[in-house]
């Protein structure tokens, strides 16, 4: 196929690209390569992609319209994986309009090229942020998502209401994701992993939020990229048993369909923390804060809708991911 991934140089966008490009796919690279962590990094992603000879990449911006309409009308891509957005919590609490360019404004764009050009299977990313203030765990799908507690979660459950729109009006094929917490080698530097590593080489402490009291559904990037590709080799389709009358927010009588994409193994803050420090060899020194604005305390994915969907079942174990991690850690920075 010629598939389309938008945020290439991301990190889950690189996976999924290389996947694809392994088997054979046609991959279509498009990255802003925007400077909201470090470039160097991004461009070495991309140099891995590069190697491929069924790999083109062009930089451009999804929330410019004129410069999307103008690339896919000669692109054409067959299938699409959108995972360029503007990501993390805290930072939409200082930069808002960053998130309104990317996550609204251009994945509308995104649709609207959908939607003009035939596109088989739109794949989309959301994120388990979505479900804000519900306390209920495990998080499900068929739960209702409309209390966010930050613009990045609303964003998010906002695309999955435009993709619903465009589903049901122009009978496009979409399946939003929802990641849960993904790590793994060449990860984000603003996540916690990451952090966490970075300092403790450096004989720094870590900062742990919440006084430590957080549990997260860490997800390994194999994982989560065998789950994309998975669905989008599945279209979405209209389900059958869909009720008007008692509506299911996974699904619709449009070819849309929402799914959580996690490791169903939620773990505590603290015993990440001591995987890290048995990868790394060192004892973290432990700097406890408050709850920071926007986070929640515990996230744990019911991950059955996937797993009846596509097959979908998480293989890494937290130890062991973090373990390649900081292989990866240290072979890439050399320390």
């Amino acid at each position: 196929m010629k598939v389309l991934v938008t945020g290439c140089a991301g990190f889950i966008g690189m996976h999924t690209a290389q996947r694809l490009l392994e088997r054979g796919d046609e991959v279509l690279g498009l990255d802003n390569l925007n400077d909201y962590y470090d470039v160097s990094l991004k461009e070495a992603r991309l140099a891995r992609l590069q190697k491929f000879g069924n790999f083109r990449f062009d930089r451009l911006d999804i929330a410019d319209r004129a410069a999307i309409r103008d690339w896919w009308a000669s692109a054409r891509p067959e299938r699409v994986v959108h995972l360029a957005a503007q990501a993390g919590v805290r930072h939409s609490l200082t930069h808002p309009e960053a998130y309104f360019d990317a996550n609204l404004t251009g994945f509308g764009h995104v649709l609207e090229a959908c939607r003009h050009h035939g596109v088989d299977h739109l794949v989309y990313a959301s994120s388990s942020s979505v479900y804000g203030g519900n306390a209920r765990l495990p998080f499900s799908e068929h739960d209702g998502v409309d209390h966010p507690v930050s613009l990045y979660a609303a964003t998010k459950k906002a695309n999955e209401l435009m993709a619903h729109a465009y589903s049901h009006l122009y009978r496009l094929p979409v399946t939003g994701l929802r990641f849960f917490t993904v790590y793994g080698p060449w990860g984000r530097p603003d996540m916690a992993l990451f952090l966490f590593t970075r300092a403790m080489l450096a004989g720094e402490p870590i900062d742990i939020f919440n006084g430590g009291r957080m549990v997260r559904d860490f997800t390994y990037i194999d994982d989560i990229v065998e789950g994309v590709v998975r669905a989008l080799d599945k279209p979405a389709q209209p389900d059958p048993a869909f009720d008007p009358a008692r509506p299911d927010p996974a699904t619709s009588d449009a070819p849309y369909r929402v799914f959580n994409i996690g490791n169903h193994q939620p773990t505590p803050l603290m015993d990440y923390i001591a995987a890290l420090e048995q990868a790394l060899g060192l004892e973290a020194r432990k700097n406890f804060l408050p709850m920071q604005p926007g986070d929640v305390p515990a996230t744990f994915a019911d991950v059955s809708a996937l797993k009846a969907w596509v097959d979908f079942r998480p293989a890494t174990p937290v130890a062991e991911g973090v373990k390649r991690f900081v292989a990866w850690y240290r072979g890439y920075y050399g320390v």
